[in-house]
C-alpha cells in the first residue's frame, strides 16, 4: 500500500529549464497526483532555492541545501573513504539527518532516487520500497572522459568510472527497480552490473509548449541570413566540447559555401572556452535567455554535435517538436527513437555535419519537409504520458 512517498535528487526540479530537472519534475508531478511527497534536494543558486521554495505548499514537507562544497574537499573526501567524487560531492550531514527524520516516522512507503549521487541517503535497513532513477550510465561516461587530457585527470577520471561501478551495482542489488532514460543504457547497465531489475522509462517532450504555433516571442530582428542554434547548458563538458568541435572543425566550411551563416550558442553559463568562440567570424554566445523557443524557431539548422553524449538528448526533442531539422551526431542520435534522413539528420565526423548542414541550407524544402516530419513523429511517440504510466506501474 502506498503511504507517503520521499523524493531524492541531486538538483532541485524547479525551474524545468534543463534536460535533468525536466525529467524530475515530471517524475515528481506523477508521484505528486498518487500520494504526499516529501522532496529532499540540492540548490544550485539562490534562483533555484527562490524556485524551490514556491512549491512548499503543495508537498507533505520539503528540505532544499544549497550545494556549495568545493570540488578540491570531495576529492579529498573521496580519497580518505575510497567512494568517487561524485558522492562525496552531494554528502551532505544536515541533508541525511532531514531524510532520518521522515524515514523515522514510518509513514514514507516509497523512496524515488533521482540521480545514483542520492541512493548514499537511503539506509540499507530501509523496508520500503526503492525506485532508482540512474537515468544514465554514469560510470561509463567517466571510464569515456579516462582516454582524454594529461596523465592526472585521465587517472582520476578512470578512478571515478570504477569506483562508480562499483557503487552503481551495489544500489542496484538493494533496489526494487532501476530506471534508465533508453533502453541502450539499460542494456549497457544489464551487461555492465549484471541487474536484473533494470528498465527503461524514456523522456517526453511538451509539445504543446514546445509548438512552432505556439504564442512565444520571436527573434527580433530576424536574422537575415542562414541561423545554426545549439542549445544546452554551456558549462557542461560534452557540451563545451561539442560546441568548441563544431565552431573550429564544421562551421567553417559551412560558413565558406554560405556566407553570412550565424552559429549561434545558446545557454546559460557559458565557460571560458564558450565565451572565447564569439572571436570566431560568425559565432555568437548568447549566455542565459528567457526562453530558448524563439531562438529554435528563427533557426534554419538545429545542431547537436556531442561527441560524449548518454541517454536521451532533450534538445533533439525539443528541436523536432519545434519542427525545425535537426543534424545529430551519432552520440547524440543514441537515445532518440527516430529514422535517419525521414525524421532527422545522424553524422558521424565534423565533415559529415558540416556537408549535411550545407545540403539543408541550400534546400528550403528538404528541410521544411524534414522538420515537419520531425514534429510529427515527436508529437506520436515523444508525450510524457506513456513513460508515465510505466512509472505508476513499477511503483
Amino acid at each position: 500500500m502506498m503511504r507517503e512517498i520521499l523524493f531524492l535528487a541531486h538538483r532541485v526540479p524547479w525551474p524545468a529549464d534543463r534536460g535533468d530537472k525536466i525529467r524530475a519534475f515530471h517524475l515528481l508531478q506523477k508521484l505528486r497526483s498518487l500520494a504526499p511527497v516529501h522532496v529532499a534536494a540540492f540548490a544550485d543558486d539562490q534562483r533555484d532555492l527562490d524556485c524551490a521554495e514556491r512549491e512548499r505548499a503543495g508537498l507533505a514537507s520539503l528540505h532544499v541545501e544549497l550545494r556549495a562544497k568545493p570540488q578540491w574537499l570531495a576529492g579529498i573526501e573521496a580519497l580518505a573513504s575510497g567512494k568517487p567524487v561524485s558522492l562525496t560531492s552531494f554528502a551532505s550531514k544536515s541533508l541525511q539527518r532531514w531524510i532520518d527524520e521522515r524515514l523515522g516516522s514510518g509513514k514514507i512507503s516509497h523512496v524515488f532516487v533521482f540521480s545514483g549521487q542520492m541512493a548514499q541517503y537511503v539506509p540499507d535497513d530501509y523496508t520500503g520500497r526503492v525506485i532508482m532513477d540512474f537515468v544514465d550510465v554514469d560510470s561509463a561516461k567517466f571510464e569515456s572522459y579516462a582516454g582524454e587530457g594529461n596523465a592526472l585527470m585521465r587517472w582520476i577520471h578512470q578512478r571515478e568510472g570504477e569506483k562508480l561501478a562499483g557503487y552503481e551495482a551495489q544500489v542496484a542489488a538493494q533496489a526494487n527497480a532501476c530506471l534508465f532514460v533508453s533502453e541502450a543504457e539499460a542494456a549497457l547497465f544489464r551487461a555492465r552490473s549484471g541487474a536484473g531489475n533494470v528498465h527503461a522509462i524514456g523522456n517526453g517532450i511538451d509539445t504543446g509548449f514546445y509548438d512552432p504555433a505556439a504564442p512565444f516571442k520571436k527573434l527580433h530582428p530576424p536574422f537575415p541570413d542562414p541561423l545554426i542554434v545549439f542549445t544546452g547548458q554551456m558549462d557542461y563538458r560534452p557540451n563545451i566540447e561539442a560546441v568548441t568541435d563544431f565552431a573550429h572543425n564544421a562551421f567553417p566550411a559551412i560558413r565558406a559555401a554560405h556566407p553570412g551563416t550565424t552559429f549561434a550558442i545558446v545557454g546559460r553559463n557559458p565557460a571560458p572556452a564558450v565565451a572565447q568562440l564569439s572571436a570566431l567570424p560568425g559565432v555568437q554566445v548568447t549566455g542565459a535567455v528567457d526562453d530558448v523557443r524563439p531562438w529554435i524557431a528563427g533557426a534554419d539548422v538545429v545542431v547537436a554535435p556531442l561527441r560524449i553524449a548518454r541517454g536521451v538528448q532533450n534538445k533533439v526533442l525539443e528541436a523536432m517538436a519545434m519542427a525545425k531539422p535537426v543534424v545529430a551526431s551519432t552520440a547524440a542520435a543514441e537515445g532518440i527513437m527516430a529514422e535517419d534522413g525521414v525524421h532527422y539528420r545522424i553524422a558521424g565526423s565534423a565533415a559529415d555535419e558540416a556537408r549535411i548542414v550545407c545540403e539543408l541550407l541550400a534546400d528550403t524544402d528538404r528541410r521544411v519537409a524534414l522538420g515537419q516530419a520531425a514534429r510529427a513523429h515527436v508529437v506520436k511517440n515523444y508525450g510524457w504520458g506513456m513513460p508515465l504510466a510505466a512509472l505508476e506501474t513499477l511503483l
